[in-house]
């Protein structure tokens, strides 16, 4: 049977608690996105239907996050959909290429992930220095990446309890903003609807699966810990608590803070806001504690980053340890036990990415998500039920197979609305990667090209 083992695997230490992992989760999931993000929103639908996507978006993220809990539990190993999708799809057949593409395409969308989030960051360093040029404000973001791959550089204990300290700062700053929006808002403009908001045509499905697809990006993170599950203490309780209590948290968090933004900056000056919440603090409070809440917007930004990039750096690692990635990912610093070289790779590759728009960014990491890692996942955990019971699954997803079928379902709605030109980055990124896989496999004799033995 598949089980896990008694200590770490490949020499990684268990040090971290679920206060730890929950904290890792939401400081990944409340990052700049929905305070860059409302604008947007409000945009795809041109009104405040566009909540309708931040609904959808939490049922969504609720069921996918059982899918994460209940293959993180089952198999919870540093790499996370990497081990998932190997064992699911056939260790010794096509789970190879599935885990292959995975790590491929890792290697593409965390520069991308890190990037989204270091662009907002200098977006909204402009609300304190309007004078920034748009040169300045990528260097800005250029430096985010550089300071928390410094910062990185060091053992899991040490950065449990950094996390832990971060968490509290943003949990504080989302609450703040939540509860002057409580006592301010006024709810006739959440319910400023414009003629035609509910016409169910296509154009109003595909403004919704943008909204969704922007809602989405917002909520992303809940699956941190299974990047480093590795280094998670009691990994069977710890995975799906942290996993399904930082969504219920965030969730709950967003809806709110957006629903008293909105009541309290009319949606059609929204829509053209640059700093939405900076705006929001300073019609409130003024310019002062405007100042404070894009300082601490900015630091929860800082925040997002470091958790993204601790999840990311593990993922190669494991790969490259089984042999099935670049050698150079597999190697341990020689005292402080944590993948050196992947870490400085996507810090030094998020920093390049800096340099493309930032919409650009947003949308074709999503997309190629859902194309070649998040509908996989979802099949892999019916697969899994049905062709290994040698793998034990301490955590069982609630109303299996219905939240199955929400998740992949959700998934496929936001990919069908998506632009085109996005949905052909991920078929080529996807080719590019079998034909890679293919190249690879045929030189080492492994599946399909493995030889058959008597």
């Amino acid at each position: 049977m598949w089980v896990l083992p008694d200590t770490a695997p490949h020499g990684l230490k268990r040090t971290l608690g679920v206060w730890q992992a929950t904290a890792a989760n939401m400081l990944d999931m409340i990052g700049v996105g929905p305070f860059l993000t409302i604008p947007l929103l409000l945009k795809s639908m041109n009104g405040p239907q566009a909540m309708l996507g931040w609904l959808i978006g939490a049922v969504v993220a609720m069921c996918d996050g059982l899918v994460w809990a209940e293959l993180g539990a089952a198999m919870p190993g540093t790499g996370g959909p990497y081990v998932y999708l190997n064992e699911a799809y056939g260790p010794r057949g096509m789970g190879r290429m599935m885990s292959f593409l995975f790590i491929w395409s890792t290697v593409c969308v965390a520069p991308l992930s890190i990037a989204a989030g270091a662009v907002g960051f200098g977006q909204y360093t402009r609300f304190l220095w309007p004078a920034m040029s748009a040169w300045q404000e990528k260097g800005m973001a250029i430096l985010v990446c550089v300071a928390i791959t410094v910062l990185l550089y060091r053992d899991t204990r040490s950065i449990g309890r950094m996390g832990i300290v971060m968490w509290m700062v943003v949990l504080f700053t989302v609450l703040w903003i939540t509860i002057a929006g409580l006592f301010n808002f006024r709810a006739d403009r959440i319910f400023d609807f414009p003629p035609h908001a509910f016409d169910m045509s296509w154009n109003w499905f595909a403004g919704l699966g943008g909204a969704t697809l922007l809602a989405m990006y917002d909520y992303g993170g809940y699956n941190n810990v299974c990047f480093f599950a590795g280094e998670v203490k009691s990994p069977a309780r710890v995975i799906p608590r942290s996993i399904l209590w930082s969504i219920a948290v965030v969730a709950a968090l967003y809806l709110t803070m957006n629903m008293t933004i909105i009541g309290v900056v009319p949606w059609r000056e929204a829509v053209q806001s640059k700093f939405i919440v900076s705006d929001f603090i300073q019609r409130i409070h003024g310019s002062v504690a405007a100042q404070w809440a894009t300082g601490l917007i900015l630091f929860t930004t800082f925040a997002s980053l470091f958790a993204v990039l601790l999840g990311y750096s593990r993922v190669p690692y494991a790969a490259a340890v089984d042999g099935r990635f670049f050698a150079a990912f597999g190697k341990l610093h020689r005292t402080r036990n944590f993948p050196a070289f992947s870490l400085l790779f996507f810090g030094a590759t998020s920093a390049l990415a800096c340099l493309l728009d930032l919409a650009d960014l947003l949308t074709a990491l999503i997309v190629i998500q859902i194309m070649v890692q998040f509908m996989a996942q979802v099949v892999a955990v019916t697969l899994i039920r049905r062709n290994r019971p040698d793998i034990e699954r301490p955590f069982r997803m609630w109303l299996y197979p219905w939240t199955s079928v929400v998740a992949f379902g959700g998934w496929a709605f936001i990919l069908a609305a998506s632009e085109l030109k996005f949905i052909l980055w991920g078929v080529a990124l996807l080719i590019a990667g079998i034909l890679a896989y293919l190249w690879r496999a045929r030189a080492a004799a492994e599946w399909p090209f493995a030889r058959v033995t008597a």
